[in-house]
């Protein structure tokens, strides 16, 4: 392969292991004239279906425009990029091994929906919000009321696992790097500790009042 720096013909394999869940091969190359070094990804070439869009109209798949959009709802947002590689493969693969000739672009659309809800939920809504239409504040808080309930159904706990143990963890998976675009309910059970504690401070008000008497006695 020629380097893309300075295009000589002689570039070495530094290093190659599997991306991509094992779809892929990533390589380190360097050039033996200047020294870059620059990474490639080898791929199998299959063919894809037709993207069959809203208008009836039909292209190419094209994984870079996939790329592309997935990318813009995940701008500034803290997820690597080997992770957004792995969703696009999965996606990729996911529609490859539909077995049709043709695959509607709301099918695709769907997919990628799946991947950014376990991505990023600020990605995931900026992606819904194009994708469904949203016209109002009402779309947007619909789509996190489904994103809260989301969070709620939690797995089948492992064996020798507590569910409680396990639904911790996952909702702290859930949270980890998101913004709080989803606040938690707040509990009833927190405010109960708050009300116990205003009671001995209503009970340690009795015996001042009660040392106040024989002053006001002597008083008289």
């Amino acid at each position: 392969m020629h380097c893309p720096f300075c295009g000589h013909e002689e570039t070495k394999v530094n290093d190659s292991r599997l991306a991509g869940e094992g779809r892929q091969i990533r390589r380190r190359r360097e050039c033996l004239k200047c020294g870059e070094r620059f990474t490639t990804f080898e791929t199998a070439e299959l063919l894809m279906p037709l993207v069959v869009k809203g208008d009836r109209g039909r292209e190419a798949f094209d994984e870079g425009k996939l790329r592309a959009g997935m990318e813009k709802a995940l701008e500034k947002r803290p997820v690597p990029r080997e992770q957004i590689d792995e969703a696009v493969s999965r996606i990729v693969h996911r529609v490859r091994g539909l077995g049709d000739r043709e695959v509607s672009s709301r099918a695709i659309g769907e997919l990628v929906m799946e991947e950014l809800r376990h991505l990023d939920e600020v990605a995931y809504v900026r992606f819904a919000s194009v994708y469904r239409h949203f016209e109002d504040v009402e779309a947007f808080h619909e789509e996190i009321e489904r994103l809260r309930r989301a969070r709620v159904l939690a797995p089948a706990p492992a064996r020798g696992e507590s569910p409680r143990g396990r639904r911790r963890d996952a909702r702290r998976a859930v949270n980890r790097d998101q913004l709080p675009l989803l606040p938690a309910e707040p509990a009833a059970n927190d405010a109960e500790p708050a009300a116990n504690d205003a009671e001995p401070a209503a009970n340690d008000a009795e015996p001042a009042a009660n040392d106040a008497e024989p002053g006001e006695g002597g008083k008289k």
